[in-house]
């Protein structure tokens, strides 16, 4: 009976966290339209080899989530549903991966905690619902990481070729960042070279493929625009205008984690004679210093690391002797949720930085303070699974409560969904002014065929945009 409830609570969690409003939002940001588009047209050209964005080859990332997304538009699913709905659905595959191989490494509970604080995590929770790169790296890099352990132990060749194929399929989303990530397993795993040369070679064979195919078909165009631009003047120059400073991902990962963010002062404490968690803190430390080192940086850039350190996480908060006062903090960080609510629209639409800092709702914060009193009462009477529990399904309700409220504002006035229902039936007349790229991209996804500019054709109707408005369309005065 426990078993049944605990399976049906988890599935109920599980749709609210991933699935439930998936498709409420139209696309965000310049880089969904751009990734669904490519992936709709692989789907319609039956191409697979070169991504094309409105005909023309677009070499800045390599194709897994552009697959992905084909075989969503092949099986007839909508124009969000298409290129989000497989990241959702990888997102899930991976955590029961994840919770199933940890508990074969270190037992029930530690797997248990590791799997709720990574799935209940906002940036785990924020890139599972869009159609970007991110989510999918951060899963196949950690699914190698975890695959590695065999091999790194024992030699296994069979754990090797796994963890290989999973570190191509890697590459297959980010190129060489994957292979950048995967150093200090190289490092570890000096002396099984057998397994070592296995491991790369699995990579190779799983990855090369695509690599020669549209080297060969592209030449010195792919190698120059996918290599030599979008990895080495994206890591060292300016030109990609990402440009942050050295401490941009401190405050990232403290957001990311939330609502665990203040377990991080147990993380690294206990047991790090294991290799294992030697493996583990190798892989977050180095991974998070390389993407520091790199002048443009975006917060996705960091997601690969959450798995590895949620690992770390869960572990201590199986082993710690008291969490009190970290797993309470954990709660009273909840409070943030009525405000990113009221945030977040006009964030993602001007920035952060420019967006006004609402106060803070009386009924939902006192919501929040008794679920923090919760959560220590039933640490104080030695029931942590409760306790964590009781955290993840605040989180759950907290993410429904912005999906309810948020989401049709983002619908309204980020996403460029509602202005293309005002356009649709006037198509042939409309022509684009200078909009922010998210406006023109997400236009040029839904209308397929992009709307051409004012500069180039007068038309009775134009798109304009003022700035930090959403983009509007007017009549052309005659």
């Amino acid at each position: 009976m426990r078993s049944g409830l605990a399976a049906a609570s988890a599935g109920v969690l599980v749709y609210l966290l991933y699935f439930f409003g998936l498709s409420e939002v139209g696309m965000l940001g310049p880089d969904e339209p751009r990734y669904a588009a490519i992936g709709r047209e692989m789907a319609l050209s039956g191409d697979w080899i070169t991504p094309r964005l409105w005909g023309e080859p677009w070499f800045e990332k390599p194709p897994l989530v552009y697959w992905m997304a084909a075989l969503g538009f092949r099986a007839g699913l909508s124009e969000e549903l298409a290129p989000r709905l497989p990241v959702a659905l990888l997102s899930v595959a991976f955590l029961v991966f994840f919770q199933r191989r940890l508990e074969r490494e270190f037992g029930a509970r530690a797997s248990w905690y590791a799997t709720a604080m990574l799935a209940t995590s906002a940036g785990w929770v924020a890139f599972s619902h869009l159609a970007v790169m991110d989510l999918a790296l951060a899963a196949a890099y950690s699914a190698s990481l975890l695959v590695s352990f065999d091999w790194l132990r024992t030699g296994s060749r069979k754990a090797a070729a796994v963890a290989g194929i999973l570190l191509g399929l890697a590459a297959l989303t980010k190129g060489l960042v994957p292979v950048a990530l995967a150093v200090p397993l190289a490092w570890f795993g000096r002396r099984r070279l057998r397994a070592l040369s296995l491991y790369g070679a699995a990579a190779l064979v799983c990855a090369g493929p695509w690599y020669v195919a549209c080297t060969l078909r592209h030449g010195r165009a792919f190698l120059e625009e996918f290599f030599w631009r979008h990895h080495l003047e994206r890591f060292a120059s300016e030109t990609i205008q990402h440009v942050q400073p050295f401490w941009f991902y401190v405050p990232v990962l403290a957001a990311g984690l939330v609502p665990w963010t203040p377990l991080l002062a147990h993380g690294f404490r206990r047991h790090l004679s294991d290799p294992r968690r030697q493996w583990l803190l190798a892989s977050v430390v180095f991974g998070f210093v390389f993407f520091s080192a790199a002048t443009n940086k975006l917060p996705g850039y960091l997601l690969p690391l959450f798995p590895p350190l949620c690992t770390l996480l869960g572990l201590a908060a199986a082993e710690a002797p008291r969490l009190r006062a970290a797993l309470a903090a954990c709660a009273v960080l909840l409070i943030f949720a009525p405000w990113a609510a009221a945030v977040l629209p006009e964030a993602l639409r001007v920035g952060l930085s420019r967006a006004g800092w609402p106060g803070l709702p009386l009924t939902p914060s006192v919501v929040v303070l008794l679920l923090a009193a919760l959560v220590w009462w039933l640490e104080r009477t030695s029931k942590r699974d409760h306790a964590v529990a009781a955290l993840a399904a605040g989180v759950a309700a907290g993410v429904f409560f912005l999906k309810l409220t948020v989401f049709p504002v983002l619908d309204r006035e980020v996403s460029v969904r509602a202005l293309w229902r005002q356009i649709e039936a006037v198509r042939g007349q409309v022509c684009v002014d200078a909009v922010h790229r998210s406006w023109r991209y997400g236009l040029n996804y839904y209308a397929v065929t992009p709307l051409p500019p004012c500069e180039e054709r007068a038309l009775p109707y134009r798109v304009v945009q003022a700035p930090g408005s959403p983009a509007a369309l007017e009549a052309v005065q005659p």
